[in-house]
């Protein structure tokens, strides 16, 4: 990832200025990377809404069921305590963490491009599993093929973007990702809605996520590889072609094309370059490659985004009421994602992590000291307008993280 830092050097050299340049070559390159963001977002928002469809529950977890049916009048959270539930929506998160070393030894053999085809396409087919489930077993499969499919797109995905992206609006183009991301999330909250009422209405939910896959995997055959990937595996002639095309047919690459090169020859000739994360000038780089994204974990976003139907039938709301919630929820998330996209590379992601931060941290403390309300209606009102504060501000916060971890 280094050598993605580079390309801006190399494109000052560059006697045509040509780092704050956009071709539509780039634009569309990166669209189509940045579509990756949709399988990873569409799973988020469909896993929560499909838990809570009577249909899907009735015929996988029928022992749920039934406790739903008796805690109308007690706490609707004890309704959950499932462990083959449990499975159901982690196994997809266990799949993901055992297949992202793997990702990122592929990701620098094979390419960038390559890893995001293959993560496509096992996503693809888990989806489908998914849709034409009979039982448990073939829910976990298909969920387990989702996972590793999330984990090859949410490595390549990023650091595409960054090494494709004009050094000027890598910030931007960067958190497209993220924004599709959003997308994806708003888009699965929306189907959950409208067809949680149909017995069928599961399946449809699950299989529709086949629909981002073939998006993403057909695109990225239409794509070229990054400049970076294709020296560091010694294709320097399509590497050249790779970069007129993103540059523009007018503008001179060799300057750039001499950096990427002169910097994969110094990554080559380290020895042992894994003891060199562990050096003292690279020391900081480890520690915000392993705090970012810990720490983001840690602030419990996995609960807003990926329960947030769940969390509201917890404290009371309908089913429509929470499916409604989780639209809205993700449409303040979509909106301060492209708010974070426009201002990234003006006032830097250290601003944006500071406010997002602090907008996390105060509507979080909030609702945890809240104090069993008399009323229903007030617990529900409360439990919304935190929410959307949260999910505002992980909406500035977490395109930053993606960005800044690519770089590190």
């Amino acid at each position: 990832m280094a050598v993605a830092l580079e390309i801006g050097d190399a494109n000052n050299l560059d006697g045509n200025n040509n780092s704050g340049k956009i071709t539509l070559s780039v634009l569309i390159t990166c669209i189509v990377a940045a579509s990756g963001g949709l399988i990873f977002g569409y799973d988020i928002g469909i896993s929560g809404g499909v838990t809570t469809m009577p249909s899907f529950l009735e015929t996988f977890f029928p022992s749920v069921a039934k406790q739903a049916a008796e805690a109308k009048n007690t706490n609707m959270y004890c309704m959950y305590d499932s462990h083959a539930l449990t499975l159901f929506t982690s196994s997809l998160y266990i799949a993901g963490l055992v297949a992202s070393p793997v990702a990122s030894r592929l990701i620098a053999t094979t390419g960038r491009k390559n890893v995001m085809m293959l993560g496509g396409c096992i996503f693809f087919a888990g989806a489908a599993l998914n849709g034409l489930a009979a039982n448990v077993l073939m829910l976990i499969l298909g969920r387990l093929m989702l996972g590793f499919g999330v984990g090859f797109n949410n490595q390549a995905t990023p650091v595409y973007l960054s090494e494709v992206a004009p050094p000027k609006w890598r910030g931007a183009f960067s958190t497209g990702f993220q924004f599709f991301n959003g997308i994806g999330v708003l888009s699965a909250n929306c189907i959950n809605f409208f067809v949680a009422k149909h017995s069928w209405g599961w399946r449809l939910s699950l299989g529709l996520a086949s629909v981002p896959a073939a998006i993403m995997t057909i695109g990225a055959l239409c794509i070229l590889d990054t400049p970076s990937s294709l020296v560091e595996r010694g294709k320097l002639v399509e590497a050249r072609q790779s970069l007129i095309k993103i540059r523009g047919n007018k503008s001179n690459v060799d300057d750039e094309l001499a950096d990427l090169v002169n910097s994969s020859e110094l990554a080559k000739a380290a020895h042992e370059p894994l003891k060199t994360i562990f050096e003292r000038r690279n020391r900081p780089h480890l520690v915000m490659a392993i705090a970012i994204p810990f720490f983001q974990q840690f602030t419990g976003i996995g609960v807003v985004a990926f329960y947030t139907p769940v969390v509201f039938s917890s404290v009371g709301s309908g089913q429509d009421s929470a499916l409604t919630a989780a639209i809205v929820l993700g449409a303040v998330n979509l909106g301060s994602i492209l708010v974070s996209t426009v201002v990234v590379d003006r006032y830097g992601r250290r601003l944006l992590f500071i406010i997002g931060g602090i907008q996390m941290f105060i509507c979080q403390v909030l609702q945890a000291l809240r104090r069993s309300p008399r009323a229903m209606t007030y617990c529900y009102s409360f439990s919304c307008a935190s929410m959307l504060l949260v999910s505002a501000g992980l909406g500035i916060l977490l395109p930053c993280s993606f960005l800044v971890k690519s770089f590190l």
